[in-house]
C-alpha cells in the first residue's frame, strides 16, 4: 500500500467519521466543529483527485464562509437548546424510515459504482501538473461573460442583503 493509498483512506475516514458526528451529535456546536473537518477532508480528497483549484475553493467559500457563518449564527441565537420538536412521526418511526431510505441509497450508489467502467487516463503514477493556470485561462477567454455575470450577480446580492440589514 502506497503513501496516496494511506491518505485516502485517511481522509475517507476523517471524512465519514466527522460527516457522522455532524448528523448524530447531540450539540450544534460539535456538530458545527465536525462540520470543520468534513470539509477539511473533502479538500483533501480534491488534492488526491489533483483538483487543487476546487481543494482551495472548498477551503476558502466553505470553511471560510459558511462555516464561519454556521457558528456565528449559533453563537448568536439565545436559547437554542431549549427548542422542541413536537408532533410529526416519532423517534422510532423516524428511524425507520430514514434507515430504510439510507439503505436504498447505498444499494443504488454501491450498484452503480460496481457497474460502472471506469476511465482511467494516462499513468496512475504520473503527477499532473496543477490546473489554476488552465481553469483561469479558460475564465478569462471561453467562459468570460458567465464569470462577469456571476460575479455581478454575487455583487448585486452582497448589496441587496447589506440594505435589508441597515434597514433594521
Amino acid at each position: 500500500m502506497d503513501i496516496i493509498s494511506i491518505a485516502f483512506w485517511v481522509l475517507t475516514a476523517v471524512t465519514i467519521g466527522s460527516a457522522a458526528i455532524v448528523v448524530f451529535a447531540k450539540n450544534i456546536m460539535y456538530s458545527a466543529f465536525s462540520l470543520l473537518f468534513t470539509f477539511f477532508g473533502i479538500a483533501g480528497l480534491y488534492v488526491l483527485l489533483n483538483a487543487d483549484f476546487i481543494a482551495v475553493t472548498q477551503i476558502m467559500i466553505y470553511v471560510g464562509g459558511i462555516l464561519v457563518l454556521i457558528i456565528f449564527g449559533v453563537m448568536l441565537t439565545s436559547k437554542i437548546t431549549q427548542i422542541e420538536f413536537k408532533g410529526g412521526l416519532t423517534g422510532k418511526m423516524q428511524l425507520g424510515i430514514t434507515g430504510f431510505a439510507t439503505l436504498i441509497l447505498a444499494f443504488t450508489l454501491i450498484t452503480v459504482f460496481l457497474n460502472t467502467n471506469w476511465f482511467m487516463k494516462g499513468n496512475p503514477n504520473e503527477v499532473a501538473l496543477s490546473t489554476v493556470n488552465d481553469i483561469g485561462q479558460m475564465l478569462l477567454t471561453q467562459y468570460l461573460i458567465q464569470f462577469e455575470v456571476a460575479s455581478v450577480l454575487l455583487l448585486v446580492a452582497i448589496v441587496g442583503a447589506s440594505l435589508i440589514a441597515r434597514r433594521k
